[in-house]
């Protein structure tokens, strides 16, 4: 038969144990997966020599070559078609995928995944991208090409941009 000291504890022990995971082991799980990329990207197309990679569109990029090449859809943002409905859409479509090459010449970021990312219909690996600093503080790609009128944010509740509207 429990007492009721037993039952006053219990809320205690749910609430640290609850502490313990938010505090301690939930940062630590969200860190996993993040891997370091050094690689070099240029844009599809535009030579390049020794880049590893190549921007297709402003959130798509390839790696490798042969059987080892990996198409990348980069995540929380979608950029617009390079061949769009409209002149609009193409001209912004291109700036982007100009600012994604550019973002991703800055140097070494990380993106998320690991070495078995989920993918989407088409086969493509899935990875959010982000560049942290001496701080750890993060600059988190699509938040960087959102912002910039770029692209639209993407996932649930997202609105869709009409770029021929614009």
């Amino acid at each position: 038969m429990m007492t009721w000291w037993v039952l006053w504890r219990m809320p205690a022990l749910v609430a640290i144990l609850t502490g313990l995971w938010w505090y301690g082991v939930r940062p630590i799980a969200h860190e996993q997966g993040w891997v370091r990329v050094d690689d070099r990207f240029v844009v599809c197309g535009a030579g390049g020599g020794s880049a590893q990679g190549c921007v297709v569109d402003g959130d798509t990029v390839i790696m490798g070559f042969g059987p080892e090449r990996r198409r990348i859809r980069l995540t929380g943002f979608d950029a617009p078609e390079m061949d769009g409905a409209c002149p609009a859409e193409r001209e912004v479509a291109a700036t982007a995928r100009t600012a994604l090459a550019q973002w991703l010449a800055k140097g070494a970021f990380e993106w998320n995944g690991a070495d078995d990312p989920p993918r989407d219909q088409y086969g493509r690996e899935l990875r959010e991208v982000r560049r942290r600093d001496r701080d750890k503080s993060a600059e988190y790609l699509a938040a960087t090409m959102i912002g910039r009128g770029l692209a639209s944010a993407s996932g649930w509740g997202a609105d869709a941009v009409e770029w021929c509207d614009q």
